[in-house]
């Protein structure tokens, strides 16, 4: 009964930290999509400028696997062109090396 209530409660911490892991990496994604997308439109969220190139329009859900587990993601889109998180570019360019060599073979 002891060891049972030693492992769950351990099992109980480990649930938090990663809780925590996964809410930091989706803060730090998020801000790392907003100032790329702050450079691509010339203006921040929401501000108003003579320098910006294009506007947002909206945003689209994504689900990124991490070793800490699901991170939802909010990707922001824009009314002309596109954009596509710069750290998630490594992802697609493996994904695209594995279906070559799957096509190969």
């Amino acid at each position: 009964m002891t060891d049972e209530i030693m492992a769950l409660r351990t099992m109980l911490e480990k649930g938090t930290d990663a809780d925590l892991l996964r809410e930091m990496i989706g803060f730090a994604a998020d801000r790392l999509m907003e100032l790329e997308v702050q450079g691509l439109t010339g203006a921040g969220h929401g501000e108003r400028s003579a320098e910006r190139v294009v506007q947002r329009n909206g945003y689209r859900e994504r689900d990124w696997e991490t070793r800490a587990g699901t991170v939802e993601l909010r990707i922001p889109k824009l009314r002309k062109g596109s954009y596509f998180p710069g750290f998630l570019e490594s992802r697609r360019m493996a994904e695209k090396a594995l279906t070559a060599v799957m096509q190969e073979a």
